[in-house]
């Protein structure tokens, strides 16, 4: 009688009580936090570089050689935390659409510098304000004191997996911010970058 009893209150729960009882298994977990936000921010940019005929990932590549100007290979994976052969490989991608060009060092071929194109320049500012858009959107009730906190901690926590996997924990523009946490520059959601 006591499981029939149960199935008439399962049966009579309101959609939140239902929902609260179906929590996923890592709710409670930072990393599952985190992993949601990323896939919903990463599926938000996706939507938005299509109409720029790009994928999530390529507009980091974008983004950083527009900030730089000209990278080595190396200098560009370990900006953007990926194994040098993930680079190569968006690279001649960007190469194939125009985006990027690639030239071999005078001194010694191994060595390859990557730049933007013109069309890349133009795919970069457009990026910049996807990247803003759905950075308000996402980041809307924020105040500047809790960007600042939340991107300082998300640097910290990609610094320590980056390590952990070997890879070059470089981060110049985390470090300079962590020294600036205690300024106040205003509400927006890109302070210092």
């Amino acid at each position: 009688m006591a499981s029939g009893e149960q199935a008439v209150a399962v049966a009579g729960d309101t959609p939140r009580r239902a929902a609260k009882r179906l929590r996923p298994p890592g709710a409670k977990s930072v990393g599952w936090a985190l992993m949601q936000a990323a896939r919903l921010h990463r599926g938000r940019i996706g939507d938005r570089l299509a109409d720029l005929d790009l994928f999530a990932g390529q507009e980091q590549v974008v983004q950083a050689l527009a900030a730089a100007g000209t990278m080595t290979m190396g200098d560009l994976a370990a900006t953007l935390r990926v194994r040098p052969p993930t680079a190569s490989k968006t690279i001649t991608r960007l190469a194939a659409m125009g985006v990027v060009e690639r030239r071999t060092e005078a001194g010694d071929g191994r060595v390859v510098r990557v730049r933007l194109t013109e069309a890349g320049m133009a795919k970069a500012a457009a990026i910049e304000g996807i990247w803003d858009d759905v950075e308000a959107e996402m980041l809307d009730g924020f105040d500047g004191k809790e960007r600042r906190r939340l991107r300082k901690l998300l640097r910290r926590a990609a610094r320590n997996l980056a390590e952990a996997a070997g890879l070059d924990a470089h981060d110049s523009d985390g470090e300079a911010e962590d020294d600036l946490d205690g300024l106040d520059a205003g509400d927006s959601s890109r302070d210092m970058d």
